[in-house]
């Protein structure tokens, strides 16, 4: 390191103790520990530089992503998650990816990409799904026969062409036993559901009978078409992998059940690729809208050779054995694919581990929600002398919040209230708590593990905080970018998956209900009224949570203070209550000088 940027560092960490001398605060207790001192005078400089959105530096990474569809966990989540990574993730337009029953433009996506400078992407995150049919909702319906579709996913082997060295994660969805419900197929889809799930149990041919005699002939062909045709193109994908054009591909099984005929799919599944030695390089697990996220933060793993040990604790190990629902696997296996999916290690100690994965499965256990707040809160406090602070190093801890019995596909109010009240949001790598376990925890982790590997590539610690001024000025500006992702992801999961699915949506869905109105299939001006009805009970909230989530409880406060936002809006994107899109940027103000708290003695 050269002499001046030592200095000038040097020169930074002595003014900032004299600032510190000025303030009321213990210091003997300080000057017993070198290491604390080292950590204060760095933190001053990294935590919570929340809000230069004019930073100069250039990201990091650049990520190409074709996503399953246009909801807001395929497409403005991935997106903005990436800023958490330093990522800029780059998408098609959105007009090109459909909504809802309308299908996303395949060919005219395929064309988009050729029109991309592939070379400059550090990956592509491709769905085939989207790539092949259209996204999700298409996949589930055979109006793409399968010569098309598997033309057009084998666009990829074009891509490989292109950018040999860009590294392609792929996705591929295993059909569900569903199939969208519609006005055509409303009469009969509950039946067809039922027949998927029996029709492969040799005990109930005669209920199997009974329910294709109330299914149209026409409509069952066309859903084992449907069915044939994608299990085709799961294998093809899984090939591009034995080809080497896809480097990692997660085959994501959506809404499930114990039993049906997806079974002998993922059987199949599970057989070819044993068969084809790729158990390192393709994972089958539950899940789909959650998988953009798991990929980019692989993405991200993989470019660092980031590859945090996690240890996973359950509110309850015996509901952690429990099959979730709308899944077909135990919640516990369900946590250790995702783990894999992000490139970490999964730890049976808590010593061992980087990162500390808590899992509260017990909102409908009296007490719990108090003492499993309780557990997480221990690993942010430490024994100075005879001080208690939540000043000084601790494992990075993710939280995902999962509803074990699918009633309420949102947040526990009473744990949620828990974290908030004990200003643990502002210390969270990561959260979620929305729809399925998969989708829950496909969120939480790779939030977590994106904030927690920039932490260790680009963060300030005792080895590495002197350093010259021009790389100590990149890494503030890589950090003042991701903790404004990190505030924002944050306070966006908490007013959609709390506010919003537990709070709100129960009262639009009965505002919705009292009128007559379908809140599965609204139309435009039902879908615009319930916005209406639904936006400014969700701003209210924004405030109160922002203040929340600021380190009032830490020694330092924030150079930058966020109390509220701008351009804020909320909106039904598929004209149903089911997914809400919130979007705002963050209205903060900066200090003067940071504000120093600490607990005396």
């Amino acid at each position: 390191m050269s002499t001046d940027g030592h200095r000038w560092t040097q020169m930074n960490c002595t003014q900032m103790s004299k600032d510190m001398n000025q303030r009321d605060f213990n210091k003997t207790t300080f000057l017993k520990t070198q290491k604390l001192s080292v950590f204060i005078c760095v933190h001053l400089w990294m935590i919570l530089l929340c809000v230069s959105t004019d930073a100069q530096t250039k990201l990091t990474s650049k990520v190409l992503l074709i996503p399953l569809d246009d909801r807001p966990p395929c497409l403005q989540m991935p997106v903005k998650m990436g800023l958490i990574g330093n990522v800029e993730v780059v998408t098609p337009p959105r007009n090109l990816l459909g909504r809802f029953t309308e299908f996303g433009k395949s060919d005219e996506i395929i064309k988009w990409i050729r029109t991309q400078n592939l070379k400059s992407f550090d990956a592509a995150i491709i769905s085939l799904d989207m790539l092949a049919y259209g996204g999700l909702v298409a996949m589930r319906e055979y109006e793409t026969d399968t010569a098309t579709a598997m033309k057009r996913a084998d666009f990829i082997r074009r891509i490989r062409k292109l950018a040999p060295k860009m590294p392609i994660y792929g996705s591929s969805v295993i059909m569900r036993l569903a199939p969208t419900g519609n006005v055509l197929n409303e009469a009969y889809r509950n039946n067809l559901s039922k027949w998927a799930e029996i029709s492969v149990d040799e005990s109930k041919r005669a209920e199997t009978a009974e329910l294709e005699k109330k299914i149209p002939a026409k409509a069952l062909e066309k859903y084992k078409k449907a069915r044939a045709r994608d299990l085709k193109l799961n294998l093809y994908s899984v090939e591009l992998v034995r080809d080497k054009v896809i480097d990692y591909l997660i085959l994501s099984q959506d809404d499930a059940k114990p039993n049906g005929v997806h079974i002998a799919d993922r059987e199949t599944l599970i057989e070819f690729v044993k068969s084809n030695k790729l158990g390192e390089k393709v994972t089958i697990q539950p899940g789909a809208d959650e998988v953009s996220m798991l990929l980019l933060a692989r993405t991200m793993t993989d470019k660092f050779k980031y590859r945090p040990k996690i240890k996973a604790i359950y509110s309850d190990e015996k509901i952690a054995d429990q099959i979730m629902p709308y899944e077909d696997r135990p919640l516990r296996k369900t946590v250790s694919f995702h783990i894999k999916a992000v490139g970490a290690t999964e730890v049976m100690n808590e010593k061992d581990a980087d990162i500390l994965f808590y899992v509260f499965v017990s909102r409908f256990e009296n007490g719990k929600a108090e003492s499993f707040r309780d557990e997480i809160l221990l690993n942010f406090e430490r024994k100075i002398g005879k001080v208690t602070s939540t000043v000084g190093p601790h494992k990075s801890v993710i939280v995902a919040d999962v509803d074990p019995k699918g009633e309420i596909q949102g947040a526990d109010i009473d744990f949620t209230g828990a974290l908030k009240n004990n200003l643990l949001f502002s210390k969270l790598s990561g959260y979620a708590s929305w729809n399925t376990a998969g989708n829950t925890i496909g969120t939480a982790l790779p939030h977590g593990v994106l904030y927690s590997l920039i932490q260790a590539q680009f963060g300030f610690n005792e080895r590495k905080w002197t350093m010259p001024k021009a790389e100590f000025s990149r890494r503030t500006e890589i950090l003042e970018r991701v903790q404004f992702g990190q505030r924002w992801f944050m306070l966006n999961r908490l007013l959609d998956d709390y506010v919003y699915h537990s709070i709100v949506r129960p009262e639009a869905i009965k505002f919705a209900k009292d009128k007559g109105w379908n809140v599965f299939r609204f139309t435009d001006k039902e879908t615009i009224a319930t916005q209406e009805f639904s936006s400014p009970r969700i701003r209210k909230e924004i405030r109160p949570l922002l203040n929340s989530m600021s380190l009032l409880s830490a020694s330092f406060s924030n150079q930058y203070v966020c109390e509220d936002v701008k351009h804020y809006s909320f909106s039904l994107p598929w004209g149903r209550t089911f997914e809400g899109e919130i979007d705002f940027q963050l209205d903060c103000q900066k200090l003067n000088k940071p504000k120093l708290k600490i607990k005396k003695p």
